[in-house]
């Protein structure tokens, strides 16, 4: 028997990692809805919830950027196809980044995708065969019954959130037929015991929301978890053994995705290099809709070590766009290798701005969480749109990070205050050069200062 559940124990860490995206981007979504995020309120199914401002550390998502304005919606197309319309931003950057329930990134309307101008596009229901209107400017097919839309609008700060709002308030969702009944989010069993909550909403979640075909056939595997049947839960009673194995499984898987999240430094990466993976968000394999790149450049080519990517990729940057669209950097450490602690003081120099067509920006985030970080100043980034940078007469820029403001004038204008304890800052770099996604163009390190 124990060879059994040995066996069951490996099978259940691997449909942990497997749908371990799926089940944390749908409770994220239901979270969405029902909480809000930060200063992005409760917001119900086919309506844009739009940030009034830029984020601020009282919004608990991991990594959130504080460069751009977020409209985030959950569409539901259990009812049919919803007509999405966007304002002309007139040149001004803005991505909207289409995600299915497993994560991935099927889809991105916006300057580099489509341009800047306005538009009306049909988003339509997997297996939809229905005529579009007239006057769209084009169809996108999503993968899943429920798709979240994650708009991020360029603002150069507070005084820029009147252009802002005035483009959020003409970005809008309005169902083709409105008088049909929509599904939305399934519940999983609430008497299911909370150790196996994990596979309750992942057995309900994964029958609502088919993957495509391949992996479809992939957890067919699964079947001895319960992870395949239908109707009652086969977890609220469930046999000792089978409980002992999803428990035993949880842990490694849930070891497993930590570990792909924060991959270890390769033996070759000098010490306070920069991790930057422009391939993070490669992992979706089967739809392509408009803006993405088909290409296997943007592909991973193996689909089972695709599964682990994901799940880092959810676990540390959910909701992250492809390299194309902007490639994110971070660090633990400084140029001797050693961990970022608030205790010290660090600067980061640039010789020249990094490579990029759109902005770039470095923003602060505290440890395990990957918040951002309080400070008196206000300030959690800093890039090439901040005012009252001072930049060498080179043109080069040095960035100051530490807790306390400096008493240089100047060393104050350039600073990223840092907590109290260990962090990892990240530089986001939009729309990224060529150099950057070929790895030619390499980021400096942070130096602590005696």
């Amino acid at each position: 028997m124990s060879h059994q559940t040995g066996n069951l124990a490996d099978l259940a860490a691997d449909a942990y990692v497997y749908g371990y995206p799926l089940v944390f981007d749908v409770s994220m979504i239901s979270a969405f809805m029902h909480k809000g995020f930060g200063s992005l309120p409760p917001t119900p199914f086919n309506r844009f919830g739009h940030s009034t401002k830029l984020a601020t550390p009282d919004a608990h998502f991991v990594s959130v950027n504080n460069d751009t304005v977020y409209s985030i919606a959950q569409v539901d197309l259990s009812g049919g196809p919803v007509l999405l319309h966007v304002p002309d931003t007139a040149g001004a950057y803005y991505v909207l980044q289409f995600v299915d329930v497993w994560s991935n990134n099927f889809a991105y309307l916006g300057k580099r995708a489509t341009g800047t101008e306005e538009g009306d596009w049909l988003i339509t229901p997997p297996g939809w065969s229905g005529t579009a209107p007239d006057g769209v400017r084009g169809v996108i097919e999503a993968p899943t019954t429920v798709i979240s839309i994650v708009g991020r609008n360029a603002c150069d700060g507070p005084e820029d959130m009147p252009r802002v709002q005035a483009l959020q308030q003409q970005l809008t969702l309005m169902p083709l037929d409105k008088t049909t009944q929509r599904t939305g989010l399934p519940t999983p069993d609430p008497d299911a015991p909370e150790e196996l909550r994990f596979y309750e909403q992942l057995r309900v979640w994964m029958a609502a929301f088919p993957p495509a075909g391949p992996d479809q056939d992939h957890q067919e595997r699964f079947q001895p978890l319960g992870l395949l049947e239908e109707g009652p839960s086969p977890y609220v009673n469930a046999e000792p053994a089978l409980v002992k194995a999803l428990t035993e499984g949880l842990a490694t898987g849930r070891s497993r995705v930590e570990a792909a999240a924060n991959p270890p430094a390769e033996g070759e990466r000098p010490p306070g290099a920069w991790v930057m993976n422009p391939h993070l968000f490669d992992y979706n394999l089967d739809h392509f809709g408009v803006g993405t790149l088909d290409t296997p450049q943007w592909r991973i080519a193996d689909r089972e070590a695709s599964y682990l990517v994901r799940a880092g990729a959810a676990r540390s940057a959910l909701w992250g766009n492809h390299g194309y669209e902007a490639v994110y950097a971070h660090t633990f450490t400084d140029a001797d290798g050693e961990r970022l602690h608030g205790s010290r003081s660090y600067t980061l120099r640039f010789e020249q701005q990094p490579p990029v067509e759109s902005f770039w920006s470095v923003t602060m985030y505290d440890t395990p969480d990957y918040y951002l970080v309080d400070n008196l100043a206000g300030r959690y980034s800093l890039g090439d749109r901040t005012p009252g940078l001072v930049y060498g007469e080179d043109g080069s820029l040095t960035v100051v990070i530490q807790r306390e403001r400096p008493d240089d004038p100047s060393e104050a204008a350039n600073w990223l205050p840092a907590p109290e304890g260990e962090f990892r800052p990240m530089i986001r770099l939009y729309t990224p050069g060529p150099s950057v996604l070929d790895g030619t163009y390499r980021l400096p390190p942070i130096t602590a200062r005696s």
